[in-house]
């Protein structure tokens, strides 16, 4: 099951989601000018690839705000662009830079584009460049420059507090040589509910009672979720701790009491892992409120999906 996000956008950004005839001039005109360094309608004209990236972005933005997981300003997302990007030869000079605490050798140089901490997904459905940005590592992957304002608007804008774990969890798909280029992390309700019962703080009983919910939630995430105990936000602690289950194979990282982190070679298909889960968390509660536990798939009914789907 594949999402898309056919989402009509205003004018103010650009209105065609599948075609991109004129989507530069579009997302170009939507810019306020002052906030670019570089000629962003030849940089969208040559880089038609990245727009539609950008563009799915938007729509998912749209959808999550939707399904009640982005309240506020909860949930960010990040892409890899660095393969999609052209040889511009920027002045880095030009673009501010930020330090980071920690080195992500594996992005040396390399290009991302990240939604910003305090933005609403509701306004980045709207107006993507105004709610995120493009930025480029250095070459030592200690520090990163948006490429996408000039120096004089430094404190007006930073990427997600949850920048720690993105970059984590990037600098392991790139040194790994995985084909995910996505990260989104959400807030979706159902599954943050279940983390509030102590009987669902252990990986084996959440992923028992989630694959048992419906048959998809074993076929399209059979390695299940790695459960995460709840750690501060936006800290390296967390974004260790998110980093051990995508080593062991997992596709789903849940954080207890807070939300999920799902990889995928798009945003689309990040999402996907976390709403097949959503749904089973759903199908649980909906049991419950009859007043009957459900009884959920056996081992017999499991063994059968793995044998008919699952075999290599």
């Amino acid at each position: 099951m594949q999402y898309k996000f056919n989402v009509k956008i205003t004018t103010n950004t650009f209105d065609k989601i599948d075609g991109c005839s004129d989507l530069p001039r579009r997302f170009a005109g939507s810019m306020h000018a002052n906030l670019l360094e570089f000629d962003m309608i030849e940089f969208f004209q040559e880089n038609k690839k990245i727009a539609k990236v950008i563009t799915e972005v938007a729509g998912l933005a749209n959808y999550l705000w939707q399904k009640g997981w982005a309240e506020r300003n909860a949930g960010n997302i990040s892409v890899n662009l660095s393969e999609l990007m052209t040889d511009n030869d920027f002045e880095l000079d030009h673009f501010p830079m930020f330090q980071l605490e920690r080195s992500y050798d594996a992005l040396a140089n390399l290009y991302f584009f990240v939604t910003g901490t305090g933005k609403r997904m509701r306004d980045l459905a709207i107006s993507p460049m105004k709610n995120a940005c493009i930025i480029k590592m250095n070459k030592k992957g200690n520090a990163y420059h948006i490429i996408t304002m000039k120096k004089k608007n430094l404190y007006n804008f930073r990427p997600t507090s949850e920048l720690p774990t993105h970059l984590a969890v990037h600098n392991l798909l790139v040194s790994t040589g995985s084909p995910n280029k996505a990260v989104v992390h959400t807030h979706p309700n159902e599954l943050v509910a279940m983390t509030q019962i102590p009987k669902f703080q252990t990986a084996e009983m959440l992923n028992k009672t989630l694959w048992g919910m419906h048959p998809e939630a074993f076929v399209f995430v059979p390695r299940g979720v790695f459960l995460v105990p709840y750690i501060l936000p936006g800290s390296h602690k967390i974004a260790d701790a998110t980093i051990e289950g995508f080593k062991n194979g997992h596709e789903v990282v849940i954080w207890e009491k807070h939300g999920a982190f799902a990889i995928g070679e798009t945003v689309s298909d990040a999402f996907d892992m976390i709403d097949i889960l959503s749904k089973s968390a759903q199908i649980w509660f909906m049991a419950m409120q009859t007043g009957n536990e459900p009884e959920g798939l056996n081992d017999a009914q499991l063994a059968e999906l793995k044998e008919a789907f699952l075999k290599k």
